[in-house]
């Protein structure tokens, strides 16, 4: 109720300044005749005044005087006949007064109405933070939010990949304490966009590794519970994120997720805070990152921030001159086993950060030309899996294992 009253006293204070200038108006101004007689009667006085100094003769000094008294006596005439009137009528301006009034109170409540949120009580920054926290403290579990959010449409396979996955599952179930079997399990479930059970594999992973259970798998947990729950973020997908970002702290996907939660609980400058740690650290190309930098903008207005950093996408890694020199001055047994440090490193990267298509069909022609073709044609498969449904990437990917030697 005080902001009403503000408001509208604010606006009536406007219409009041407004209608003071327009009541006041032309009245203060004076007509030109008014003006010209005190004009006239100071050229009377400068006149007696040169005549005493000596410096007109009388003669002259009447003359003038003569001419000054006819302005006067005109001017004054001209002041007393003067019958117009100065500006619009009262009328008239007290209306406009009037229908300026109107529109600033009424104008800045329409407006409010429809625009702000009328019938909210007040809520300080203290209030905002404390509803934040009951609203991350109760928010819907994991099963609530699955159970409450539409089916997701399942890819269609590729028949000969859903025979293996069947296979797979009949496999597992008969090893559950197979961790190997456990991680395939669960990296081919979630291919197949079958999160839920993707992270209950996942779940058995971590138990099978016990303390040795590294980010990447809490990471990845987490991530398969947010899928479940069409891009919710539960407390178990939270305990799976702390997890990971206790083994590693500057784990990008789960700080990610982690300020995807701060946002939904009402903490967009957690949030944004988060995410801009987590972009200073990002490696090139990573899609986490790309996915932070589109929201990155919308995320600064919400928290409020107006001086939002500009922290630019690293350059994609390659080597530098120095690593050219390097690599001329290598055996060629040095040179080869650098060649597959770098493949190793790309590999790695693209299993557990994922990557563009183009990295996975540089992958694959690199291990053509080492000659580990066996390598490059499961990796081949596997990318098919991955981009599966994307024209254009399979293109790409079969042209690569088609020059691995992979395809025909």
């Amino acid at each position: 109720m005080s902001f009403w009253a503000v408001t509208v006293l604010t606006a009536l204070l406007i219409a009041a300044f407004l209608g003071y200038s327009m009541l006041r108006g032309r009245k203060s101004r004076e007509p030109a005749a008014a003006f010209d007689l005190r004009v006239y009667r100071q050229q009377l006085v400068s006149v007696d005044r040169d005549l005493a100094r000596g410096v007109i003769a009388d003669a002259d000094a009447e003359r003038v005087r003569t001419e000054i008294s006819r302005r006067i006596l005109a001017a004054d005439a001209q002041t007393q006949t003067r019958t117009e009137r100065s500006g619009p009528p009262a009328w008239a301006t007290i209306s406009a007064l009037a229908a300026v009034a109107l529109l600033l109170v009424g104008g800045a409540t329409a407006l409010y109405r429809q625009l702000g949120a009328a019938g909210l009580p007040d809520q300080p920054l203290s209030f905002r933070v404390e509803m934040a926290e009951n609203l991350r403290a109760e928010r819907p579990s994991q099963a609530e939010a699955e159970a409450a959010a539409p089916p997701a449409p399942l890819p269609t396979l590729d028949e000969n990949y859903a025979n293996l996955l069947k296979q797979l599952r009949e496999t597992v179930a008969e090893r559950p304490d197979d961790l190997q079997g456990q991680i395939l399990l669960a990296q081919h479930e979630a291919n197949a966009g079958n999160f839920p059970a993707a992270y209950t594999a996942q779940q058995r992973v971590i138990e099978l590794s016990g303390e040795t259970a590294p980010a990447d798998a809490y990471s990845h947990l987490a991530e398969m519970m947010v899928l479940s729950a069409n891009g919710y973020v539960s407390p178990e997908a939270e305990d799976a994120l702390r997890q990971a970002l206790k083994r590693d702290p500057r784990h990008g996907p789960s700080q990610y997720y982690l300020g995807q939660m701060m946002v939904q609980v009402g903490r967009p400058d957690i949030g944004y805070r988060i995410w801009v740690d987590a972009l200073r650290d990002a490696p090139a190309g990573a899609p986490w990152a790309e996915a932070i930098r589109a929201q990155l903008d919308e995320l600064a207005f919400r928290a409020g921030v107006f001086n939002a950093p500009n922290i630019p996408a690293p350059a994609s890694p390659g080597p530098s001159q120095d690593d050219v020199e390097a690599a001329a001055a290598l055996t060629p047994e040095e040179r080869q086993e650098m060649i597959m440090g770098m493949i190793n490193q790309l590999s790695d990267r693209l299993a557990t950060e994922g990557g563009a298509p183009e990295e996975w069909a540089r992958l694959i022609a690199a291990l053509g030309v080492v000659g580990d073709t066996e390598r490059a044609a499961g990796i081949y498969e596997e990318s098919q899996a991955v981009f599966a449904g994307n024209s254009d990437a399979l293109d790409m990917l079969t042209a690569a294992a088609r020059q691995a030697g992979v395809t025909q």
